[in-house]
């Protein structure tokens, strides 16, 4: 029988625990590839790995994989004895991740290819961007609301409503100033606009995507991002599952015999229910059956409460 190897990831170096009847070794390697090579020179065919899920993780795990009988990526959120160690040392966290893996108790990441890896790194790289834009566009606002003119949050989603603000006869300064902001917003359209084009396209190669995009309200870039975050929907065993990890289930509060539901949890895949949300808006419109279940909601509980339920329905 293998031993289990617990594997705590830094950016420079990485702490090893590696378990075996009982028995403990802890060894300390750098993040390089001599480093790498020599963590997997001591390892064992029938080994099992257990690394924390920091930024790095997959890239190791790439390179451990064939000498190993199993690696595991490991959420420390939700190892208790991690997350909520007073003081958590590296010795103590390798050693944790070891111990807990031989006992079952390990809360896995889900693997994903390289593909799909890819696919969500440009998810993220363009939910930054949107951020970034609508943040130069607040700050626009700003300046014109400082200088008497209240404008519209719609105005500035075109070229020619960006370009308004230089007919406005501002100071030189604000114009400067503006014509910054203006010239930033601009690139980051292309930019913004380019992984879009990019992930449509690797959203149409998908299992499913067709059948979301025949759901009114959801749109090329809204099915991507919700596939890409899905995966495998057999990880998920019921709908309940998937609905909390895109975070929109209520937190559960038990006090003796009292069970109260409060606000979302949250959790999970933020950008998903970011796109599942606006999604289901539109959906309203379109669809009697979703419209009339959140009118009836939208009566009882209020609109904020009616729209995460529909998108739960979703």
């Amino acid at each position: 029988m293998g031993r289990h190897v617990g594997v705590d990831l830094h950016k420079r170096s990485f702490q090893v625990c590696y378990l075996n009847k009982g028995k403990t070794e802890q060894r300390e390697f750098m993040v390089s590839k001599a480093g790498i090579e020599a963590f997997r020179a001591s390892l064992k065919k029938q080994d099992r790995v257990g690394i924390e899920a920091t930024g790095n993780a997959r890239y190791l795990t790439g390179e451990i994989e064939g000498a190993v009988k199993g690696v595991k990526l490991i959420n420390p959120w939700q190892l208790k004895v991690i997350s909520r160690s007073v003081k958590k040392t590296d010795e103590r966290g390798a050693g944790t991740i070891a111990k807990y893996m031989s006992k079952g108790l390990i809360p896995e990441v889900r693997m994903r290819s390289k593909e799909e890896q890819q696919t969500a790194s440009l998810i993220t790289t363009r939910d930054k961007l949107v951020k970034l834009r609508s943040t130069l566009k607040n700050k626009i606002h700003g300046i014109l609301n400082a200088n008497g003119f209240v404008t519209e949050r719609e105005i500035f989603t075109s070229e020619k409503g960006l370009e308004r603000v230089f007919k406005l006869g501002l100071d030189a300064a604000y114009e400067f100033e503006l014509r910054i902001i203006v010239d930033q917003i601009k690139s980051l359209t292309v930019s913004i606009d380019k992984i879009t084009e990019e992930l449509t396209n690797r959203g149409k190669k998908m299992d499913g995507f067709e059948n979301l995009k025949k759901i009114a309200g959801i749109g090329d870039i809204s099915a991507t991002i919700m596939l890409s975050a899905i995966g495998n929907v057999d990880d998920f065993e019921d709908s309940d599952k998937l609905a909390a990890y895109f975070g929109i289930v209520p937190r559960v509060h038990n006090s003796s015999d009292m069970v109260r539901h409060g606000r979302i949890t949250k959790m999970g895949n933020k950008i998903a229910r970011t796109a599942l949300v606006p999604s289901t808006l539109i959906a309203i419109r379109y669809s009697p059956y979703l419209r009339s279940f959140y009118s009836r909601l939208k009566t009882n509980k209020g609109s904020g409460k009616a729209i995460i339920a529909t998108s739960r329905k979703m």
